[in-house]
């Protein structure tokens, strides 16, 4: 699917709703400033086990707020899926770097830039694609902003980053533990830059409402 996703991504978008499923549609909203108190509760309720898949050590709480405080919504891309509950479950941070320097004759690169991408996935919001979701939006993103090179690096015992990588046919390097994963990613198009737009434009929708739902129910509770 992922495959599929990025040679048609709009045809696979439009195929990928879920009218009359079981299952609802996952919904990738882009974080801004006013996220950054939620996002901060989701990194701290990671136990050690996620946390240390996550960041490659188990970071205590002191760095996990020092972590969230310092990203730039400027600079970097930070994507998130609230559930039902307005509950931030899922976290995708699309960091943008400089190309790395090379000696060869064959670069890395010749954009100005890469991208490297994390992600976190609750344990009550897993096995619903969410993780290949957000990579999947990322991936669009990078295509769109004239990115061709993204990276992920994780532990080699990430199973749920190894699926990601593989499935959306990532080349893997493993060593000591660690795995660098890199996907060359096709140039934009007119059907990528829609198709991030209507997901934007469907996931404000769905974020407005679950926040509104979210306010509603906290005045009953009074």
């Amino acid at each position: 699917m992922i495959k599929r996703f990025f040679d048609k991504p709009l045809g696979a978008w439009f195929a990928g709703l879920s009218w009359g499923r079981a299952r609802p549609t996952v919904r990738v909203k882009q974080l801004e400033e006013r996220d950054r108190f939620r996002m901060r509760k989701h990194f701290l309720s990671l136990n050690n086990d996620d946390r240390l898949l996550r960041f490659g050590t188990v970071l205590p709480d002191e760095q996990v707020i020092a972590y969230v405080g310092k990203i730039n919504f400027e600079r970097d891309t930070i994507y998130g899926v609230y559930n039902r509950v307005f509950k931030l479950v899922a976290v995708g941070h699309l960091a943008f770097a400089p190309k790395p320097q090379q000696g060869s004759a064959d670069p890395v690169t010749v954009k100005e830039k890469v991208a490297e991408f994390g992600v976190s996935v609750l344990a009550i919001a897993r096995g619903q694609g969410i993780g290949s979701k957000l990579f999947q939006r990322a991936a669009i993103h990078c295509r769109n902003a004239d990115v061709d090179t993204l990276y992920m690096q994780c532990l080699s015992s990430n199973q749920t980053m190894m699926h990601i990588a593989k499935k959306a046919g990532m080349e893997i390097h493993r060593e000591y533990g660690e795995a660098d994963a890199y996907l060359r990613l096709p140039p934009p198009s007119p059907g990528t830059v829609m198709q991030e737009a209507l997901e934007e434009q469907f996931a404000t929708i769905d974020y407005t409402l679950k926040a509104t739902n979210r306010a509603a129910a906290k005045l009953f509770e009074r």
